[in-house]
């Protein structure tokens, strides 16, 4: 934990934010020059104050934070954690924008600051690079609230800039107490597993070879990242067949469907019809076909409403019972002498269905399961990278969405062994407050969340002090999935 410093360049800024703040005054030369007062352990320095907008999508009183500081002679400053405090600002009703802000030497006009807005950047002011370069490795933060937009002038966009200013002490203070040296460890295996990435190729490739739009029968993958690229890309994304203009292609997602969509795709000859569902889920839904002619109910082990167990009961309607604990074990309606079987979930937790499996056992001691674990290889294997890692952490984040299943097991996983996990969808999602006595902080991904948010979460971590990543690997994955022919 950090002590704050709040810079801020005049005291009019200083009184609107309250508290112990320190007034370096106006100007590059006066931040340059700046020193900061003595301290007796680590500190983490931000400077606020009201600034000039110059892109359109800042209005008088926004607060913005910069992700990075630029120079009109090029020089760029990175501050990782930003996006770390945009949320917390953000948490407590603020309306925040995050992106560069760039340090003029002198006060730019409403003409000039419209010129500097290239490259995405949102405010300007006189300052901050200056006394950025005066601090080192020290944890920074820079937060201005917009006095003078492009479509407002300085005196009433100033008094709502001032206004803003009031309520940021709260967040900062958040932030700096945040602060401090840390590890992560990183549990490998874990982000996409071959299933998703085969997913992922197959809309890309559709794409490229049919053009856009390509429709997808719901999200390819439960991640909001992963849809949201593709969209970009040309993908169009329905809940249903029937939302699917004639003559188009359609992949279907990789949870699989049910022969009954199966059989509206077959009755639309128009359609071109790639299927995306995952091997491993095709597998489970062969199993469930065996059982059946075999004459045997059928249970499966997963979540209601979930697409992949969706998919699974309609290859045998009114023959498979749905179980999601031991507590509905004892309610199945059949006695001993009943031919029974059971499936699994691929994305469960394997530490969850072995208690139901056990269970399933004691009630009917002649009933079969797969031939093979139904569960994924990628869930177990990121499962058992979490559970060896959770013991040695204060803290688990797992990245992932909230619809993403086997996301959601690796949370359980790691609170099952005694650690705090929490699920984020990206960095944004941290709340500083879980940082707070979290030295080693272990960091996970569900199968379906691509790296590059594993990697964003690490470097906004590395806005908080001094960081050591180091990589905890359970095993080594190698598995690999064939394309199908439409798309080869």
């Amino acid at each position: 934990m950090a002590e704050l410093r709040l810079v801020a360049a005049l005291r009019l800024e200083a009184l609107a934010l309250g508290g112990r703040v320190q007034v370096i005054g106006m100007g590059p030369q006066r931040a340059a020059t700046a020193r900061l007062r003595a301290a007796s352990g680590p500190i983490a320095v931000a400077m606020a104050g009201v600034a000039g907008g110059v892109s359109p999508e800042v209005r008088a009183g926004q607060v913005v934070v910069a992700s990075e500081l630029r120079t009109l002679d090029g020089r760029v400053r990175r501050l990782p954690g930003a996006a770390l405090l945009a949320a917390e600002l953000e948490r407590i009703g603020c309306r925040v924008s995050l992106g560069p802000i760039v340090s003029v030497p002198r006060f730019a006009r409403a003409a000039e600051r419209a010129e500097l807005g290239e490259g995405g950047v949102l405010a300007a002011d006189m300052e901050s690079a200056w006394l950025a370069d005066t601090l080192g490795d020290t944890p920074f933060a820079v937060v201005r609230t917009i006095a003078d937009s492009l479509e407002g002038g300085p005196v009433f966009g100033g008094i709502r800039a001032l206004g803003g200013l009031r309520r940021v002490r709260p967040a900062l203070e958040a932030w700096a107490a945040a602060v401090a040296p840390r590890r992560v460890e990183l549990a490998a295996p874990r982000s996409f597993c071959a299933g998703v990435e085969r997913a992922i190729e197959i809309v890309e490739r559709a794409i490229d070879r049919f053009g856009a739009p390509v429709f997808v029968r719901r999200q390819i993958v439960h991640n909001a990242h992963v849809v949201a690229d593709l969209e970009r890309r040309g993908a169009v994304f329905v809940e249903e067949l029937e939302d699917v203009p004639d003559g188009a292609t359609v992949v279907l997602a990789a949870h699989g469907v049910s022969p009954e969509v199966r059989g509206q795709a077959a009755a639309r000859p128009d359609l071109s019809v790639i299927d995306a569902t995952c091997p491993l889920v095709s597998k489970v839904h062969h199993e469930a076909r065996r059982f059946a002619s075999q004459g045997r109910r059928i249970v499966l082990i997963g979540h209601a409403e979930h697409e992949e167990v969706v998919g699974t009961l309609g290859e045998v309607p009114g023959g498979i019972d749905l179980v999601e604990g031991v507590e509905d074990v004892d309610r199945l309606p059949y006695g001993d002498d009943t031919p029974m079987a059971y499936l699994t979930q691929t994305t469960l937790a394997v530490d969850e269905t072995a208690e139901v499996i056990a269970a399933l056992r004691e009630r009917f001691a002649g009933i079969v399961g797969p031939s093979a674990n139904d569960i994924c290889y990628a869930s177990q294997n990121r499962q058992d990278a979490v559970r060896s890692l959770a013991s040695s952490c204060d803290l688990m984040l797992v990245v992932g969405s909230a619809n993403s299943s086997n996301t959601a097991r690796l949370v359980e996983v790691a609170r099952r062994e005694g650690c705090r996990a929490e699920l984020v969808e990206d960095a944004s999602q941290l709340d500083l407050r879980w940082l707070r006595g979290a030295g080693v902080v272990g960091i996970s991904a569900g199968a379906s969340a691509p790296e590059s948010l594993v990697q964003g979460l690490v470097e906004a971590l590395s806005g908080l002090g001094p960081l050591e990543v180091a990589e905890h690997r359970t095993t080594e994955e190698s598995v690999r999935f064939s394309l199908p022919q439409q798309v080869r």
